[in-house]
């Protein structure tokens, strides 16, 4: 249809140029709609150009497709700090989520490799890796890049699922790159991966300390009755922000994401309310 468009648009300041030439029109007007012909000849071209490349594209074989796709799986790593002390604390909502992929995806976390435990399987037809680094979450990267090594994973595919102090408990944000903030774990993850920001983040708010509390202790303590229930709500948004994420692609999934999730995120809260 753009295509289509730009035909017409040219055909018809074609003619206009073509009274302008007549003397129908002011000279300095002659010249603009010269030009205008000219790169609208110039966009015509580059449309017709695209067509062809992305007719090109969609006569590729489907498991040519899949095959190119499954050379470099996900690697959806989730950060915290290892052992049963450390469950349900606020540094551990990266743990969480990815339990909770491991459970709706069937994907056991059955195997043990670059200080990590591991499960492989697919979401949605794409081949994932899910990992739980045992270095603690400020060392993460330390197994992070041995493992996007190993699997020659770059980090464009590799997600990141990490508790942010920066937002309100049950906030979420899905992003294609970043900045480390104020997290120690991901400045790790940036350190062993070559120095790159490139890697996708899910971000789960669990807020401030309040007053003047040690920003440490606060990430080490449980999460109260009230902010449970909001991070109850949020994981199972975040095991469906991964299956966009694995079947549409960083980008358009988190366009989507970040779009949609605020209202599903409004109704879930408000009935929480309600039923309190």
């Amino acid at each position: 249809r753009e295509r289509d468009l730009v035909v017409e648009a040219h055909r018809c300041l074609g003619n206009l140029v073509g009274r302008a030439g007549e003397g129908l029109v002011e000279e300095s007007v002659h010249y603009r709609m010269q030009h205008l012909l000219l790169n609208l000849g110039r966009a015509h071209m580059r449309l017709t150009t695209t067509t062809h490349h992305l007719r090109s594209l969609c006569s590729t074989p489907l498991q040519d497709v899949a095959r190119d796709s499954s050379q470099s799986p996900w690697l959806i790593v989730g950060l915290g700090n290892p052992g049963t002390k450390f469950e349900g604390t606020r540094h551990n909502v990266g743990f969480e989520l990815i339990n909770a992929i491991s459970e709706a995806e069937g994907i056991a976390l059955s195997a043990s490799e670059h200080q990590a435990v591991i499960g492989r399987g697919t979401i949605g037809g794409a081949p994932v890796i899910l990992a739980k680094p045992q270095t603690y979450a400020n060392l993460s990267g330390e197994s992070v890049g041995p493992l996007a090594v190993h699997y020659q994973i770059p980090p464009q595919q590799i997600v990141v699922l990490y508790d942010d102090m920066d937002s309100d408990v049950g906030v979420t944000k899905l992003l294609a790159r970043g900045k480390p903030g104020g997290h120690i774990g991901v400045r790790s993850l940036i350190k062993h991966l070559g120095g790159s920001r490139d890697f996708p983040r899910f971000r789960i708010g669990i807020g401030r300390p309040p007053g003047k509390m040690d920003s440490h202790a606060y990430l080490l303590q449980l999460f109260s009755n009230n902010e449970r229930k909001l991070i109850d709500i949020v994981i199972p948004f975040g095991v469906d922000a991964m299956r966009l994420v694995a079947t549409e692609g960083i980008e358009r999934a988190a366009c989507i994401w970040n779009e949609t999730w605020k209202a599903r995120f409004r109704k879930k809260k408000i009935s929480l309310l309600n039923q309190s």
